[in-house]
């Protein structure tokens, strides 16, 4: 019969403490200490794989992705999920995480057995999806199940390649706690998933909440306990969705995945320039069109801003897609090297389309909007803008520009507004090079008049 000893474990956080407390160690809470009985093991048993070797003698072939069959993740994870691998995937509710995984789940499920773990929903609920999404295939298994210990019960079943927790805030570690999604029992949870998933060679997939500010909700050491963080971002008033990856232990974090939202689910977007321009009306004031980096693609994107009288003591600001901080700075470079003063103004911001920029090359692309809703004036259709502007109103290059301009030149535009250090533009387009931001706005006739 196994020894026993009595540990001390929070019900908030999970620390365990060797004796009671009044005051818990790890999140500071009263009377959160919970008496527990743990077996006390006879021998440690040495795991041969955790000797040291050389790193020349180490196999690498685990590390190999395998692809999910969704083309748009497989680019975001560099080819697919790669066994014992886990992965987080975050975003806000309703945005499309688990019509994502439901897809990747029926594709892999083709050639090989997968589990979705369903906690937040019925089974039968995520039949009625399946089949709109056309996602009935044979492999896929569900689990309608809270603990953790019917997830292990079922994978020692089944033996899945592929195992997806929708949601790991809902999944319960018996021994962690009373409160499913407390930071212990997600670390707990985190924890069993990624023991499981190195033991069986099993790509892990767990699906997280977000907070109100958008940052998975949970500890951060939830964070740290997995290969792979993804962020499934998007407007749902919009059609676009954005997947990056935050964290990747197994490759690059600069892939942009692109998706539409359809009624068949989410479709890969082969031409998202095209899909973001598609309901552009040129010839309007106060829109300006700026190609964009989004990891290592090209996006046309438009910047639009409104200039209006304010009736109020501190001027409305109202930004959709853009840096708060990066429009009071146009505005003040503005008012102080270019006459142009929209401060006690209301002034809104927006990206068209639902995409959020935060690199500073839309800089120029949105001083340039200001200053043409403003005047009630049009930048000509078939200009585009680069630059960073710094605080002295000098332009300064970004990186990538000549695929940015080839990105332009193909949707056909014709000019482009560039800092007078850019390298030269591809063929097909031609630049209007200025040194700062007052000759920029005078080459598409925007700057005020006078000194």
């Amino acid at each position: 019969m196994a020894k026993l000893r009595t540990v001390h474990r929070c019900r908030c956080c999970g620390v365990v403490a060797a004796r009671w407390q009044g005051r818990c160690p790890g999140c500071g809470e009263w009377d959160a200490l919970v008496e527990q009985a743990r077996p006390v093991a006879a021998e440690t048993v040495v795991d041969p794989g955790a000797r040291p070797q050389r790193i020349s003698e180490v196999d690498a072939v685990g590390a190999v992705p395998r692809p999910t069959g969704v083309p748009e993740l497989d680019r975001v994870l560099g080819g697919g999920l790669v066994p014992g691998g886990v992965t987080l995937v975050g975003g806000e509710p309703g945005i499309g995480k688990s019509t994502l995984l439901l897809q990747a789940l029926a594709r892999r499920s083709r050639h090989e057995t997968t589990l979705l773990v369903c906690a937040e929903e019925s089974a039968q609920q995520v039949r009625r999806r399946a089949e709109r999404l056309g996602c009935l295939a044979p492999g896929l298994h569900l689990l309608a199940a809270t603990t953790t210990d019917a997830v292990l019960a079922a994978v020692e079943e089944i033996e899945p390649a592929l195992l997806v927790l929708d949601s790991v805030q809902t999944i319960s570690e018996p021994d962690a706690g009373p409160t499913p999604g407390s930071p212990g029992q997600v670390r707990a949870v985190a924890t069993t998933m990624t023991a499981l998933a190195k033991r069986r060679e099993m790509a892990v997939v767990l699906v997280g909440h977000v907070t109100k500010d958008g940052d998975l909700a949970g500890p951060r050491v939830l964070e740290h306990l997995v290969d792979t963080v993804l962020s499934f971002e998007g407007d749902r008033h919009h059609a676009l969705r954005l997947l990056r990856a935050v964290k990747h232990r197994f490759g690059a974090t600069g892939e942009l995945g692109l998706f539409e939202m359809g009624e068949r689910g989410l479709v890969g977007v082969d031409d998202p320039s095209g899909m973001l321009l598609g309901d552009r009306h040129p010839g309007v004031a106060g829109s300006v069109v700026v190609p964009v980096l989004e990891g290592s693609r090209i996006l046309l994107v438009e910047v639009q801003a409104l200039v209006t009288a304010s009736s109020l003591n501190n001027p409305r600001r109202s930004v959709q897609g853009l840096d708060t901080g990066r429009l009071a700075q146009m505005i003040a470079v503005l008012h102080r090297h270019c006459g142009t003063n929209v401060a006690p103004l209301d002034v809104h911001a927006a990206v068209a389309g639902g995409v959020r920029v935060t690199e500073p090359a839309i800089d120029l692309g949105l001083a340039l909007a200001l200053a043409s809703s403003d005047k009630d004036k049009a930048v000509p259709p078939d200009v585009v803008a680069i630059g960073e502007v710094g605080l002295g109103g000098e332009l300064r290059q970004v990186g990538s520009t000549p695929r940015r301009l080839a990105e332009a030149a193909r949707l056909g535009f014709r000019r482009a507004v560039l800092p007078r250090s850019a390298p030269p533009p591809p063929a097909g387009i031609a630049a209007l090079r200025a040194g700062d931001l007052r000759t920029a706005l005078e080459l598409v006739d925007l700057a005020p008049k006078g000194p």
